[in-house]
């Protein structure tokens, strides 16, 4: 999941979109799923913003591309914050099934990897 500028979002959604799926291109993931989640007031501020969105992304990658999507998030100024979570197949299906109402692609190959936030809260 990527924590991502929520004025930007509203402003030019599909500019954010298309700069998420940039980034994980470039870091060589393919995206199965994705879609934004929530959007909202921030416990604390980050980056000088108090809002933001949260965008949940299910992608395939191996690992190695780690290193070049974790540079690309920070050099951007969309992405606030990105946490990355390998999940089973399972669980990694199931996410994707939520999020699209379809099954996943199996790829035996490829690590599965799920994006989740890090390092924030939403006030509620």
């Amino acid at each position: 999941m990527f924590l991502v500028d929520g004025n930007a979002y509203m402003n030019d959604p599909e500019a954010v979109t298309k700069e998420l799926m940039t980034i994980l291109e470039r870091a060589g993931a393919k995206v199965v799923a994705h879609r934004p989640w929530q959007d909202g007031k921030l416990a604390y501020e980050i980056q000088g913003r108090r809002k933001a969105l949260h965008y949940i992304i299910c992608f395939r990658m191996v690992t190695s591309g780690m290193d070049v999507l974790t540079r690309r998030c920070q050099l951007s100024d969309i992405v606030l914050r990105q946490m990355v979570i390998a999940h089973s197949e399972e669980l990694f299906n199931a996410v994707v099934d939520a999020i699209s109402g379809s099954p996943a692609e199996e790829a035996p190959s490829e690590k599965k990897v799920v994006a989740v936030p890090a390092l924030t809260q939403t006030g509620a």
